[in-house]
């Protein structure tokens, strides 16, 4: 076999494994959530802050509300963080963009959103942040 009759074979199993990678990833998460629930698991990694100062961050319990959406329980995803269960949606649809660029062989490159954006995303994650901290008895 002529080196020039290896090359396209290599080729067309590097564009397979290029396009199989990122949604066999995202199979495999799911799985592992699915197979080792958070709550019933220590091996997931815990919030420093959360440990540290007995405050939850923007980000705690954000791994089991997503195992939770993979469930199908929306209500109890709501509960451990509305905030990375109402903005899934929107992860997964530039998960699939980026999927996209990939596929199309097109480059990646980070979001530009204009500043008002980016300063009213980080307005509603303190504001998220906070409330998600104040005893029940002050309502």
């Amino acid at each position: 076999m002529t080196p020039a009759a290896i090359q396209p074979a290599r080729s067309r199993t590097a564009e397979i494994l290029r396009a199989a990678a990122p949604p066999a990833i995202v199979a495999f998460a799911a799985t592992l959530l699915l197979r080792f629930p958070p709550a019933q698991y220590s091996f997931y990694p815990r919030c420093p802050i959360h440990e540290l100062l007995h405050l939850q961050c923007p980000g705690c319990g954000a791994t089991r509300a997503i195992a939770a959406v993979l469930r199908g329980q929306f209500a109890e995803a709501l509960h451990l963080n509305a905030l990375v269960t109402l903005l899934l949606p929107f992860a997964a649809a530039y998960g699939m963009l980026c999927y996209t660029r990939l596929l199309q062989r097109n480059s990646l490159r980070w979001p530009r959103p204009p500043h008002g954006i980016i300063y009213t995303v980080l307005t509603l994650t303190a504001i998220f942040t906070i409330i998600r901290n104040l005893p029940l008895s002050s309502f």
